[in-house]
């Protein structure tokens, strides 16, 4: 499977006008499209320094010799690209999907929306890696460029099964020396288990630039049940038997209040959030968060 069948044609098209970006760019390497504070040959001109030995005679200022009767070399900021991570939680819950639209749930979704991030950051001659969160240890595909980048991160995405419950701390806690600060980490989740949450906070904490998608179901947003049923947890098993029509207002008020305490936690630490029902565009939530019309509301229904 390509990165091509992973992101629906029409959504690919719509990436065009969308670009990734940090809150507050940051130093870096190579050519890109974000504008870092390293100095070298660039686009635009920020200072003159004297010619050093092994400078090439192109970047000598001749007009300026002509005046002044010394050799200058003209230094630009250098367009530096950004290294984003891509973290998907591929836990149980994820496996949600819609009585509506069965085939595809909730880390189908989370596959498509990391793919997109993918393009964009393909686009723009960044670096991106992956890292994918369920059961005992994460799997990583370590941050690089390029075709054969995207090929692998395809892969592992393509192999993914939701399963298990989000890892133990430790298991969690090398990620700090793979994502190092100044990275945008866009993290997909539902954000069922707190650990995710957390997760992103200390990300934030820690001087990485963090944008959030939390992926609900259309079911999960509307309680559509009626007669009996029975809920149960696919992480820990256990059972709640009901009558669907006795606790929906109840459900949804407490479900509508957490996910506007999500919200506001996530914005209270400086996390660019937004909201993805099963029912909407894939491109929605990366349209709330990098798109020009991202604004700065904290109801979860736009970016954070």
């Amino acid at each position: 499977m390509t990165l091509q069948a992973l992101v629906p044609v029409d959504v690919r098209a719509r990436l065009r006008d969308l670009r990734l970006a940090l809150r507050s760019h940051a130093g870096g390497d190579g050519l890109g499209q974000h504008t870092s504070r390293s100095r070298g040959a660039g686009l635009e001109f920020a200072q003159y320094r004297a010619y050093e030995p092994g400078d090439e005679p192109r970047r000598i200022d001749w007009k300026l010799y002509a005046r002044s009767d010394r050799y200058f070399v003209r230094e630009a900021e250098r367009d530096s690209p950004l290294t984003a991570w891509i973290v998907v939680d591929a836990t149980a819950s994820m496996r949600h999907a819609d009585r509506a639209a069965p085939a595809r749930g909730k880390l189908d979704a989370a596959k498509t929306l990391a793919a997109c991030v993918i393009e964009l950051a393909l686009r723009q001659g960044d670096r991106f890696g992956l890292v994918v969160l369920g059961g005992d240890a994460p799997r990583v595909v370590p941050a690089g460029a390029g075709a054969r980048q995207r090929d692998r991160c395809v892969l592992e995405l393509v192999q993914c099964r939701p399963g298990g419950a989000w890892p133990a701390e430790a298991a969690v806690r090398p990620l700090w020396e793979r994502i190092a600060p100044s990275s945008l980490v866009v993290l997909l989740s539902d954000f069922f288990d707190d650990a995710a949450a957390v997760l992103a906070e200390r990300l934030a904490s820690a001087r990485r630039d963090v944008a959030s998608v939390q992926l609900l179901g259309a079911d999960e947003r509307d309680f559509p049940f009626r007669g009996g049923h029975r809920f149960v947890d696919p992480e820990s098993s256990a059972e709640r038997r009901v009558e669907a029509e006795r606790v929906r207002a109840d459900f949804l008020e407490r479900f509508g209040a957490a996910r506007a305490q999500l919200a506001r936690r996530f914005v209270a630490n400086g996390i660019r959030h937004a909201e993805y029902l099963l029912d909407q565009p894939a491109d929605l939530p990366l349209r709330r968060l990098f798109g020009a019309q991202a604004s700065s509301g904290a109801n979860g229904e736009g970016a954070t």
